[in-house]
């Protein structure tokens, strides 16, 4: 599903390259749940941001659902973006003058989806996050779990294959990160995403199927259910 190959990535800081990622090779399969564990700075937003095309390597290969994103266009990562991958930060990016409801329809208003259409799309997505009955309420009237989970209802409104986490627990408080994080565990199991989560915690990666700690741009090519 995803495959990074060989992958750097560098930035240019007072005229000399700064390195972000050093050689990183991952592979996640799908309906894989994939932790990237380690410190602040050490290269796991910026890993995503390059799955996402949200910023481009400096050398290597990002392959998604088989396909080489190597020479692909802004068109083309908008379409992938748009058909392929769902995004959760750690700020919730709501718009605080729409609705629960209408924050999650967004994704599927901007691929032009019947109106009809968007309505059970979005009851479903909300249904699946427990958040149905506060479809009417605004992003200043929920908790900030509650935020969160709307946030994910509006990654996965739009039928991904993969969703990316980034520190998506990092504004929440230990009990509804934890309930963030059993929620991200179910999607491969109950619908058969491919997540990859960004985090610091050791508690929210010994979630994962595969855990791989990040230090210094580098990625350790150990895997398995507990951080080493």
């Amino acid at each position: 599903m995803v495959k990074l190959d060989h992958v750097y990535k560098d930035y240019v800081r007072g005229g000399r390259a700064v390195p972000a990622l050093r050689d990183v090779c991952l592979h996640v399969g799908k309906g894989e749940f994939c932790a990237l564990m380690g410190p602040s700075g050490c290269g796991k937003s910026t890993l995503l941001n390059l799955v996402a095309g949200l910023d481009f390597p400096t050398s290597g290969e990002v392959i998604l659902a088989g396909q080489s994103t190597r020479n692909l266009s802004d068109a083309g990562w908008t379409r992938l973006r748009r058909d392929v991958i769902g995004m959760v930060f750690q700020a919730f990016h709501l718009i605080p003058g729409l609705t629960a409801g209408e924050n999650v329809a967004l994704p599927l208003l901007l691929k032009g989806e019947p109106e009809r259409s968007i309505r059970g799309r979005v009851a479903q997505s909300l249904e699946t996050v427990g958040m149905q009955h506060r479809e009417q309420h605004r992003p200043s009237e929920l908790s900030g779990g509650e935020q969160q989970r709307v946030a994910i209802a509006r990654a996965l409104v739009h039928r991904p294959q993969l969703i990316l986490a980034d520190e998506p627990t990092g504004n929440l408080d230990s009990h509804s990160g934890a309930e963030i994080i059993s929620l991200l565990r179910s999607l491969p199991q109950q619908f058969g995403h491919t997540v990859i989560l960004a985090t610091h915690s050791r508690t929210a990666a010994q979630q994962a199927d595969l855990v791989h700690v990040m230090q210094d741009g580098r990625l350790d090519v150990s895997a398995g259910r507990e951080p080493t």
